[in-house]
């Protein structure tokens, strides 16, 4: 059986990243998956990393049971909207506080190079933009979904790391709503 951790890093849980989220979800567990969920409104922690990783602050009880989670699960999916190109807060600082040295990675003693501490763990990325999908790639590069991908992820460990951004959020009608859910919860009973 397969362990799913899906992580909603929109603040406001009555969203469509919301439904995103309940729904690869749903498919997950249709497939047989053992599905955890962390909706990081829902947390009670600083996002804030005051004094950088010089001194790292004692985690509040909800993150160290997120680091619980990520250690428990094999397969990350994070849901979570653009927002002046890049994720929301919240999600930022959940990652500042969450992922810390020792945990998700760790430098080497005299070497620029660092181990992957998350190894073996694969994830999916659901991204949402009310930009076209077509803009933020050609025009703006990506930089929320390069940064996750490339310098969160896979820095710790996760490989593979599949994206499936949805753009025009704004302009969808329902019935596009509709057909991005479905394929939500598609990509939950595939367990990818």
């Amino acid at each position: 059986m397969k362990k799913i951790l899906v992580v909603l890093g929109h603040p406001n849980n009555d969203s469509f990243c919301g439904e995103l989220a309940a729904r690869y979800a749903d498919g997950a567990r249709k497939a047989g998956a053992d599905v955890q969920s962390l909706r990081l409104a829902d947390l009670k922690f600083d996002p804030i990393l005051h004094l950088g990783y010089k001194t790292i602050q004692e985690l509040e009880p909800d993150l160290l049971r997120a680091q619980e989670l990520i250690t428990w699960a094999e397969h990350l999916v994070i849901v979570y909207p653009v927002w002046w190109g890049t994720m929301p807060a919240l999600l930022k600082g959940f990652f500042d506080r969450a992922l810390l040295p020792g945990f998700a990675f760790k430098y080497r003693e005299n070497s620029p190079l660092w181990d992957k501490l998350l190894k073996g763990r694969s994830a999916r990325i659901i991204v949402t933009s009310d930009a076209p999908a077509w803009y933020n790639f050609l025009i703006n590069g990506n930089p929320s979904q390069k940064a996750l991908k490339r310098t969160i992820l896979e820095f710790c460990g996760f490989k593979p790391v599949r994206v499936t951004s949805i753009g025009s959020v704004k302009a969808l009608g329902r019935d596009k709503i509709t057909g991005w859910l479905e394929t939500a919860e598609e990509l939950g009973r595939k367990l990818i």
